[in-house]
């Protein structure tokens, strides 16, 4: 099969394309022939610094979609021709490939209306908003969330869930983005380069809001505690808040870290069936037409290491980047 191989720890445009021996479900697996990939700021992130777990050459590639075309001996309830689209274990080879070995309790159906390249759009940015939104958050009608960087994949995703939750929108983004979150959901696009921190206590009349999901870093984080309402939450996805500017006593908050990765390290099986039942859940509404899967930008395979250097260089549209493996 042609796969891009990641010789060493480095950067996207170090990928190489190879003709590799496909690879062979172990009794626990599906064997699944890609269609698509998505591409994500963690494939460069962790390319660029390597994996313990790591054997090189390495395949990258965590949200792909296809068609099983093997079946391991032990594997109940998937046969050979379903379509199907999951969130793969970055320790292991991904979809930069021809074809990828999957563990079937993370797999979903993919449903006639929906794409291979919408499915692969989902699940990093997909699966994180869903659990940021139904996961973590106490969420109830008409409360307010801020969403940090509602541009980006998992911002996007989390708009658009937030909204059929019932919750008030209030996101950060650049001003250009602004019309295109508003179509997704959001009530206030707030413009990041400006005074955040005021916006916010102005649209909630000083009481600050019940929910925030920061999506941008550790500081972003840190400067949100002061923008939480009394006993509320505040979800992380890009590194935890410096705890030492909590007050004790003062706001009562909860702060939730996400690690969509951690499912798979974790050893927990029930945590990797659940990465299922999200794809599963995910899929059906985008299939319904009530999710917008984003799809930002479309690359044929061999274009694959150029668009991971633009992703890295943020060089691309709004919205995922996915490339279509049968594309040349």
């Amino acid at each position: 099969m042609k796969a891009f191989l990641l010789d060493r720890a480095g950067a996207p445009e170090t990928l190489r394309l190879a003709e590799v021996a496909a690879p062979e479900p172990a009794a626990e697996q599906v064997r699944v022939k890609v269609e698509a990939v998505g591409l994500n700021p963690v494939d460069y992130k962790i390319a660029a610094q390597g994996h313990p777990d790591w054997t090189f050459p390495f395949i990258l590639g965590l949200d792909v979609a296809g068609i099983i075309d093997a079946v391991g001996a032990d594997v109940k309830g998937w046969k050979t021709g379903e379509r199907v689209y999951y969130h793969g274990d970055l320790r292991r080879p991904g979809g930069y490939a021809e074809f990828a070995l999957a563990d079937p309790d993370a797999l979903a159906r993919i449903p006639a209306t929906v794409t291979a390249v919408q499915a692969a759009a989902i699940p990093t940015a997909g699966f994180t908003a869903w659990q940021a939104i139904h996961g973590n958050a106490h969420v109830k009608k008409h409360r307010t969330i801020l969403i940090h960087g509602g541009a980006g994949g998992v911002g996007g995703f989390a708009i658009q869930l937030a909204k059929r939750a019932g919750l008030k929108i209030i996101t950060t983004a650049s001003p250009k983005n602004a019309d295109r979150l508003r179509a997704l959901g959001a009530e206030h696009v707030i413009d990041y380069s400006g005074d955040v921190a005021a916006a916010v206590m102005q649209i909630t009349h000083n009481r600050g809001v019940d929910l925030a999901l920061d999506t941008v870093g550790p500081e972003s984080a840190t400067s949100t505690f002061k923008l939480l309402a009394f006993g509320w939450q505040l979800i992380c996805i890009a590194g935890l808040p410096d705890f030492s500017v909590w007050k004790p006593f003062e706001k009562a908050p909860s702060v939730h870290e996400l690690a969509l990765g951690g499912a798979y390290s974790s050893g927990d099986k029930m945590a990797v069936q659940a990465l299922g039942k999200i794809a599963a859940e995910l899929i059906a509404l985008v299939g319904q037409g009530k999710i917008d899967p984003l799809v930002g930008e479309v690359v044929g395979f061999s274009e694959l290491p150029s668009a991971l250097a633009r992703l890295k260089k943020r060089e691309v549209p709004s919205g995922k980047v996915v490339v279509d493996v049968l594309k040349p």
